[in-house]
């Protein structure tokens, strides 16, 4: 086999082996058409028979009901920072965001860029986004709430979703979509990049409430246009033929491993298995409180930046490659997405034990 290093990078990260290999062993002839996915025209019949079968098993997986659309479409999660305040706002309503860290802060900046009306009306922003904010009220003239269910930098995440009454709920899920179970029918709209769980870069998941569809107004651009998507099955204009392939099998390959259950499972475990290693320890500082602690990024503290940099760089000499945290805070950051196996997390806990005796 192939050498593979164990992958914690926060985005594009690590993908699931057997997706892998399918996709190594399909490349150069697609199903028997003599040609690989990314030459099949996205007008023929193979390509929208994948798209079918995407969206479905999209869908299937979180259980997602009829009431729900599948789109496919470019831009990762920055293009639907513009889209949904484009789509969703309308005359005399306002968009409503809570601010729980960098992502949520892009999209807040996207809607006033463009002029919308909007507000903020929660924010974790006063103690450097260590916790997800719980106290604020939905306004009556809200167009929706934003949410980012889980923040990749700071390493929080909503342990559970806000009641948005009958205001539209919508979500970045880049880095959480697929992690666990959750009650989807309660969501209005969820994007997500599919880079972390669900394929690989340069293809986004729109997940969107039928009746929504009918508030996009024929005036904005239309590659931003969730109502023309739609009516294309995100075929509009030509899509991300390999990345919506790879996220098929991606979807495939979590039904094979059990479903939601199963995953949300073995990724309870893992962040598990770290978090007691940084709870154990003087010498490690967590960043998220634990009433906001993300399953998907576990961020921390060493007690000087040289440590960390000594740190980052022991690690992948044991070939633990991508802890280095986001540039806009440093640190340490591990991702454990789906893909991560609980042996990769169990040769990061038993580095993270000996550099502590080493250095502590």
């Amino acid at each position: 086999m192939a050498h593979r290093v164990i992958n914690f990078n926060p985005g594009p990260a690590t993908l699931p082996l057997p997706v892998l290999e399918t996709v190594q062993k399909e490349l150069l002839d697609y199903h028997g058409e003599g040609m690989s996915i990314m030459e099949i025209s996205h007008r023929s019949k193979t390509f929208d028979d994948l798209v079918q079968e995407a969206e479905v098993r999209v869908k299937q997986i979180m259980g997602f009901s009829d009431d729900y659309r599948v789109l496919f479409l470019q831009g990762g999660a920055t293009a639907q920072f513009a889209a949904v305040p484009l789509n969703l706002i309308t005359d005399g309503k306002t968009g409503e965001y809570i601010n729980t860290g960098s992502w949520a802060t892009k999209a807040i900046k996207e809607a006033e860029k463009l002029g919308k009306p909007f507000r903020v009306i929660a924010s974790s922003e006063d103690d450097n986004f260590t916790y997800i904010p719980t106290d604020f009220s939905v306004g009556t003239d809200a167009a929706f709430v934003h949410i980012t269910s889980n923040n990749t930098i700071f390493g929080t995440q909503w342990q559970e979703y806000p009641d948005t009454g009958d205001v539209p709920l919508v979500a970045d899920m880049s880095s959480d979509l697929y992690c666990r179970r959750f009650d989807p029918n309660r969501f209005a709209l969820i994007y997500a990049g599919a880079q972390k769980n669900a394929g690989p870069s340069g293809v986004t998941i729109v997940i969107i409430r039928k009746d929504l569809l009918e508030r996009s107004p024929k005036n904005i651009p239309s590659i931003l246009n969730y109502k023309l998507f739609a009516e294309k099955n995100s075929l509009y204009n030509t899509p991300n033929t390999f990345g919506i392939y790879v996220v098929n099998l991606v979807m495939k390959w979590i039904q094979d491993e059990g479903g939601i259950d199963v995953i949300e499972e073995r990724n309870r475990k893992k962040a598990q298995m770290i978090y007691e290693v940084l709870d154990a320890s003087d010498f490690y500082r967590p960043h998220a409180r634990k009433d906001s602690r993300s399953i998907m990024n576990v961020t921390w503290r060493l007690p000087s930046e040289e440590l960390e940099k000594q740190f980052v760089a022991e690690a992948k000499e044991r070939e633990l490659v991508g802890l280095k945290g986001h540039r806009s805070v440093g640190g340490i950051r591990a991702s454990i997405y789906n893909a991560m196996t609980i042996e990769g997390v169990q040769r990061l806990v038993e580095f993270m034990k000996e550099f502590e005796k080493k250095h502590g």
